[in-house]
């Protein structure tokens, strides 16, 4: 593969913003999770869409791989450059466009992350609600179809993207939807592009939906003696209908992690943390309709506040978990798994899981955005350790094996990358082979992120 022919020619458009320093190939070669270091042969910093356009385009005259990258906190490697190539950094690619808050909407450049999005924002009155936790690029949260702790009412990336603008595999740049919040004109190539990891194209511009900030916000916490009236909490709540800002369920391990790396004063119990949004009455009534749910399963410790700080407290506290968790075992790093199930089958779910993990020889705390039946397991391995990592993966199969079975997905917003490649035939069956045919079709040469998503990619 003529690499080195690329990177010459790249060198003239980009100058010292292609990198082939050790430092930067060794970043950009790192995940979050288990998965060893796989260094690209550059990194390349475009400034604008041009830019990327004639990158992409010297790329695959030279069929050299393109693998995106926005801030690196995917958890199934998702960014890694496994057959080298140039890894195409945006971080300077991270402006705000245009905001319009008449039509709630906004145009973002995709190495801008949701965190400076929402600073923007403060003096409009309106925000971006996806919040997957990290502080990640709005062009890899749109990658991986994000959604996070917000989704239970604000929906994920999938339902917040109103278009994009994204460089093809050849290099010609195209325009997928509009500022319109709905059209019947033609194929959905926005949804397309949402949740594709990368494989298809280079996102170089977002149209994002926004929304108004809540009048009142609170947030409350909760703790059960056992998993299993918890998420008949969760259950309870949603199939009343009351209007959850966020619904998060902790195990016992993770409320024991939270105190030894927050200083929270947490029983070692399951938690339910939560949060409410509207006016001042609503949200006095959605905590009251709450608490009364509560009791009836016997939880414990019902206390909900709406000041700034103890909310900010919180949702940092929660935010920071899978450190947290890390912090259980020191040293250790983890296979981060996630499924999404039916809310009828949550419990299920989750109690088997639970017993799989009490069962084995490594820790694994759960946690997730239970809400839409959205849960995750850290499964804390020793690094080096082969058969620790076999026993997690063995965990994780039991875990995959059991979404579907209950009618669920593999995945429920960490995506596919390389962790769960595997899976893909088990819940799509003959979709995946046209997955792959959409794939040929956009990328003949497999230049785009190759390794992830669809077979022999």
């Amino acid at each position: 593969m003529p690499i080195p022919e690329a990177l010459t020619a790249l060198e003239k458009i980009l100058g010292d913003r292609l990198s082939r320093s050790k430092s930067d190939l060794d970043l950009h070669g790192r995940n979050e999770t288990y998965f060893p270091v796989m260094p690209p042969d550059a990194v390349a910093y475009p400034e604008n869409t041009g830019e990327v356009a004639e990158l992409v385009r010297i790329c695959a005259a030279e069929g050299c791989p393109v693998t995106g990258w926005g801030a690196g906190t995917s958890l199934e490697g998702h960014a890694l450059a496994v057959r080298g190539g140039i890894s195409v950094d945006f971080r300077l690619m991270n402006k705000v466009l245009a905001i319009h808050p008449e039509d709630m909407d906004v145009i973002v450049q995709p190495g801008l992350t949701r965190e400076a999005l929402n600073r923007e924002l403060r003096a409009t009155g309106l925000f971006f609600p996806v919040d997957p936790g990290a502080n990640a690029t709005l062009g890899g949260m749109a990658a991986t179809r994000a959604s996070g702790t917000t989704a239970v009412r604000y929906g994920t990336m999938r339902d917040n993207v109103l278009g994009m603008e994204v460089v093809l595999a050849d290099g010609r740049v195209i325009r997928t939807g509009t500022r319109a919040r709905k059209s019947a004109a033609g194929y959905d190539l926005t949804g397309l592009f949402v949740g594709a990891e990368g494989t298809l194209g280079l996102t170089t511009e977002l149209t994002l939906k926004l929304h108004g900030q809540p009048e009142a916000i609170s947030s409350a916490v909760c703790a059960f003696d056992e998993i299993g009236p918890a998420v008949d909490t969760v259950i309870e709540t949603i199939q009343m209908g009351i209007p959850m800002a966020r619904i998060e369920f902790v195990d016992a391990a993770t409320a024991a992690a939270f105190n030894a790396y927050a200083g929270a004063d947490m029983p070692e119990k399951p938690h339910l943390l939560v949060e409410f949004h509207g006016s001042r009455r609503g949200v006095a009534e959605q905590a009251q309709s709450f608490g009364e749910i509560v009791n009836d399963n016997e939880g414990v410790g019902f206390e909900w506040s709406s000041r700034p700080e103890e909310r900010t407290a919180l949702w940092t506290m929660r935010h920071n978990a899978y450190y947290a968790c890390l912090g259980l075992r020191p040293g250790a790093t983890a296979l981060v798994t996630d499924m999404c199930v039916p809310i009828s089958r949550l419990a299920e779910a989750v109690e088997a899981t639970r017993a799989d993990i009490e069962a084995a020889s490594i820790p694994g705390p759960i946690l997730g955005h239970v809400g839409d039946g959205n849960f995750h397991a850290i499964l804390l391995v020793e690094p080096g350790n082969h058969a620790e990592l076999e026993e997690a993966k063995w965990l994780s199969h039991r875990m995959v094996e059991r979404a579907l079975r209950l009618g669920g997905t593999v995945t429920g917003e960490h995506g596919i990358g390389m962790g769960k490649l595997d899976y893909m035939a088990a819940e799509h069956g003959p979709a995946w082979d046209v997955m792959g045919q959409i794939k040929h079709a956009l990328d003949p040469q497999g230049i785009m992120n190759p390794g992830k998503m669809v077979r022999g990619n």
